[in-house]
This record gives C-alpha cells, sequence and structure tokens, in this order.
C-alpha cells in the first residue's frame, strides 16, 4: 500500500453492523481509519454487557436469517463460530399456541410462496384465511424494491394494504400484524406498506428457506463484535469509545474536513455515518453544519420505536417447546418475544434454573413502569404460554429500557430517508434506515450499507479494492416473469391513460 494512502485519514461514527464493517474494509485497505462510538463499548445497541453482579444481558437478541449471506461471508472471514443450528420457532396468543415453523431447508422445495403456507404448522387458523393472502401476491410481484416502487406504497398504511388486497380479518390480526410487531416494530396502521412488502419479501416470501433462523450463542458483542473489533485495530484502525459527535467542520469547497467530539477534533478526508435515526438526530440537533442542509434538517421528520429488553433468571427447570417465541394479543399494538437462552447460550447451559430473555416492541406503555412492575407483568405473560412457568419464582432479573432505539418505517418516511452519497463530497450515510437497492433488511441491511459507504469513500479518494457485496438470491422464475409482465402492463397504461392517481 503506497504511502499516500497510509496518510489518507476517514472517520467513521458509530460502532454497530454499519460502522464496524466499513472500518474493517477500509482498515484492510491501508487507510487510516478511527472509529467513534458514542457508547462505552462497540456495538451499540446489539451489543451487550455485564450486570453489577457478573451476569450477561443485551439490548434485545437478534437472529440472524437465512438470505443473511454477507454477515455469514464476514463470519467465515473472521474464523469463529457464535452460532446455533438453525432453529424451529413458535407463536403465541393468550390463548395458546398458534403456530410452529419447521426448518423449512429440510423440507422439498416448492415454488414461492406455496412452502411457507404449506409448511407453517397453524393450530386454529382456517384454511379459508390462509387463503384469502392469495390476492396480495400481486403487491409483492409489483413491489421491486426499486425507488418508483418505494413511492408508490410508502404512503399507503400496511392495514390499508392487507385490506385492499382483501386478507381476511382474522388471518391478518393472527399472522400479518402479528410478524409486523416483531418485524417492524409496530401495529399495521403505523407501518409503511413499502417497507411491509420488502420486510416479507426478504425474511418469508422470497424463497422458502428464508424464514430459517440461527441465533448466536451469547451476546453479539462477545460473540461477534469482540472478535471483530481485535481483527480492525491488528489492522490498523482505531476504536475510540465515548466519543459523542456534536459537529462537524466543512470547507468552501462542499467537503468535510474533521469531526467535533466536544474539544476533540479528528480531522479527515472522508467521513461515514453509521448511527441509527434517533443517534444521527441527536448530531444534527447540536450541529450547525448539518444543519444548514436541507437534507439533514428534514431527519426531524423520522422516528424511533421503543424497545424493553428483559431478562429473567427463574429458581428451576421449565420445559419450553421451542428456543424462540414471537407472541401476540396480549397488548393491541405490543408485539414481544421470548427466547429460552438455557438452549440457545453457552454461557446458561448448565444453569441450575431457566434463563430467558423477553422483549417488547412498541413498548410505549410499559417504559414508564418501575421494574417492581414489569417482572410480575412479563411472569404473567409467559406463565400464558408456558403454564410451567407459574410454579416458578424469579430469583434475578435485569430490565433494559431502549428508548426510540430502533427504525420506524412509518408511512411516508421513505420520503425523508437519505441514500449512501449526501450533499457533501465526501460525507456518506450508512445503517439500516438508509436508502440503497440491495433488497436485505435489518443487520444484514446495515452490514450491506457499511460496506457500500466504505466503497463510495474508495472511489471518492481513488485508492484501495472495493468490497465485494453478495447480492440476494435472484427471484425464482414465475416471480421474475409475473414482474417483466407487470412491468410491461404498467408502462403501457402509462402510454394510454393519464396519470392522474395519487401515487
Amino acid at each position: 500500500m503506497s504511502e499516500a494512502l497510509q496518510h489518507k485519514k476517514i472517520v467513521v461514527v458509530g460502532a454497530g453492523w454499519a460502522g464496524l464493517g466499513a472500518t474493517y474494509h477500509l482498515a484492510k485497505q491501508g487507510y487510516q481509519v478511527t472509529l467513534l462510538e458514542a457508547g462505552s463499548y462497540p456495538g451499540g445497541l446489539v451489543a451487550g454487557w455485564k450486570t453489577s453482579s457478573g451476569r450477561s444481558v443485551e439490548a434485545g437478541i437478534h437472529g440472524f436469517w437465512y438470505p443473511y449471506k454477507n454477515i455469514f461471508a464476514l463470519i467465515n472471514e473472521l474464523g469463529i463460530n457464535p452460532f446455533t443450528t438453525w432453529t424451529r420457532s413458535s407463536q403465541y396468543s393468550p390463548v395458546g399456541l398458534e403456530a410452529e415453523s419447521p426448518i423449512f431447508q429440510d423440507l422439498p422445495r416448492l415454488p414461492t410462496p406455496l412452502g411457507t403456507f404449506i409448511y407453517t404448522q397453524f393450530q386454529r387458523l382456517p384454511l379459508i384465511d390462509r387463503l384469502s393472502a392469495l390476492p396480495l401476491l400481486y403487491a409483492v410481484i409489483d413491489f421491486d424494491n426499486s425507488d418508483s416502487a418505494w413511492r408508490r406504497y410508502d404512503f399507503v398504511t400496511a392495514r390499508e394494504l392487507f385490506k385492499q388486497f382483501g386478507v381476511s380479518q382474522r388471518l391478518y390480526k393472527e399472522s400479518f400484524e402479528p410478524m409486523l410487531l416483531v418485524g417492524l416494530f409496530a401495529p399495521g396502521e403505523q407501518c409503511s406498506a413499502a417497507a411491509t412488502l420488502g420486510m416479507l419479501y426478504f425474511f418469508i416470501l422470497a424463497h422458502q428457506p428464508d424464514f430459517d433462523v440461527v441465533w448466536c450463542r451469547g451476546t453479539v458483542g462477545e460473540k461477534i463484535f469482540r472478535p471483530w473489533a481485535e481483527k480492525i485495530e491488528r489492522a490498523g484502525g482505531k476504536i475510540l469509545t465515548n466519543r459523542r459527535v456534536t459537529d462537524l467542520i466543512s470547507d468552501n469547497d462542499n467537503r468535510v474536513t474533521g469531526v467535533v467530539c466536544d474539544d476533540e477534533v479528528f480531522t479527515a478526508d472522508a467521513v461515514i455515518f453509521a448511527v441509527g435515526i434517533n443517534g444521527m438526530k441527536k448530531i444534527v440537533s447540536g450541529s450547525p453544519v448539518l444543519q444548514s442542509r436541507a437534507e439533514f434538517r428534514n431527519l426531524s421528520n423520522l422516528g424511533g420505536i421503543d424497545v424493553l429488553a428483559t431478562r429473567l433468571w427463574f429458581d428451576r427447570k421449565i420445559n419450553i417447546p421451542r428456543p424462540s417465541n414471537a407472541c401476540f394479543g396480549f397488548d393491541s399494538t405490543t408485539g414481544w418475544t421470548f427466547f429460552d437462552l438455557n438452549a440457545l447460550h453457552d454461557e446458561y447451559k448448565d444453569e441450575p434454573g431457566t434463563v430467558v430473555e423477553v422483549d417488547f416492541y412498541h413498548a410505549n406503555q410499559f417504559i414508564p413502569l418501575e421494574d417492581k412492575e414489569i417482572i410480575p407483568l412479563v411472569h404473567n405473560y409467559l406463565t400464558t404460554c408456558v403454564p410451567a412457568f407459574g410454579q416458578a419464582k424469579v430469583i434475578d432479573s435485569s430490565v433494559i429500557r431502549l428508548p426510540q432505539a430502533v427504525t420506524h418505517f412509518a408511512p411516508g418516511s421513505y420520503n425523508h430517508m437519505l441514500p449512501a452519497k449526501t450533499s457533501f463530497s465526501n460525507l456518506f450515510m450508512s445503517g439500516d434506515w438508509i436508502i440503497n437497492r440491495h433488497g436485505s433488511w435489518s443487520q444484514e441491511k446495515a452490514y450491506v450499507t457499511g460496506l457500500e459507504a466504505a466503497n463510495l469513500a474508495i472511489k471518492y479518494l481513488q485508492a484501495g479494492e472495493l468490497a465485494k457485496i453478495l447480492s440476494v438470491e435472484e427471484d425464482e422464475g414465475h416471480i421474475q416473469v409475473a414482474r417483466q409482465i407487470n412491468q410491461t402492463v404498467r408502462e403501457v397504461s402509462k402510454s394510454v391513460l393519464p396519470n392522474f392517481w395519487l401515487p
């Protein structure tokens, strides 16, 4: 690597999947990369930490789904083995067990989306209700993740979408809305139809195995981010924690030349932001440089969703049929999940009692409660799903409140989200809320956008090899044909009919 390249300075802000991904690749290319993290450890909200009593906790459990090709490739490159085997999941309501999913890749592969509907074991949902989802396939085909598709569907709510395409009330309440509550973290009337279609397609509908999932065998911070951070530092990258960005320095040539953290200034030839919406809004609120640009001021139109992460230790072993479980119907606007950590985490494999993680999404009404009010409520919910919890005693617990922690893909939000390129020539964006065309979601999207931002920095500075980004698996043949026909019909109709309908 040339000496000139080694003196090129890049500052990355935010040490989650996006920031670590960008930093790792740029450090390997020989750039002088500094990663700034506002918290006291790399990983942001995904990482975990120890309580005062030495127990591991984290801000919610995160799954790694079958389509996470780029994250799985990273894990192989790091030479680590952090994951469980593929696991089955269950779904509960206050009535009891509602559905169980198989390991889809172990079953004969059917054309999408037949496998999802045929192999999932529904306990009570009638076939006639499941069949009411068939007209929705048109929207799935019509939504191709293009800019025009996002603008067509983003101003419609998910609830309106399902109603428009004739989905039965029962299917919506017992299947689609629960997916929204734990996938987009909000009820259907608060979710963008565009985001809904993108999320459902990536995780469930594109290919039969997409819903298969593995889990980290401990906290993501310990199992993945710690060895990853060590690799970054060995490659020459610098990770600085407890550095909260307060402003930027720009010049008359439309470039950012420095990142300010209180009294410290980090000079930069390029800058990558890799923080969530809430964190970005805080940075903008204190930065006159960013406030001077409409694209950043418009971020005030975006929002986040409250998360409540609880971990309970019980005094005895409890037989939990499946290690990961999603629940609905307990609160009208809140979805929640619970995980058997004895089965998932190495640390608790030999624990004499049961350790359970219970996470609530869109948890607005729970955040103000005291811990002593939350723990009995969680215990009661668990007992409704698995009655044996009723005989067990909670001997320790952890409650973590995370206001505005995850992205809210609200109707109309696409108009205010940022692409990777900004109006500053050397300032690039990454994160799960950034506009891109890759088609991935959640942690995979965050990591992919980090690599995309790194590539933009490399192109701008004109040195280094671009990161190789694995594309999502291409659509199955019948979906490709249907999309081509639909696109042709749409183009013909535009040439014949006046374009006076609202998007």
